[in-house]
């Protein structure tokens, strides 16, 4: 699996910087629903949800996180 991010720079008209990353789609979608109501205002529905998750992308150079022996 590799680590997934989500850019408020890609979102239309944002002129937020952050940039969210998560190892899993569930734990960053938590992440980017939390920063969306708190920073800027939205309300959490299932339509921002989906439109968010459609946003996620694959993070360059990342790789499968290693395992304790």
């Amino acid at each position: 699996m590799s680590r997934k991010y989500i850019d408020c720079r890609d979102y239309p008209g944002s002129t937020c910087s952050v940039k969210i990353s998560a190892d899993t789609d569930a734990e960053l979608l938590e992440a980017t629903i939390e920063h969306a109501v708190k920073v800027h205002g939205h309300q959490d529905s299932p339509e921002l949800r989906t439109q968010l998750s459609a946003m996620f992308k694959d993070e360059p150079g990342s790789v499968e996180p290693r395992l304790a022996a």
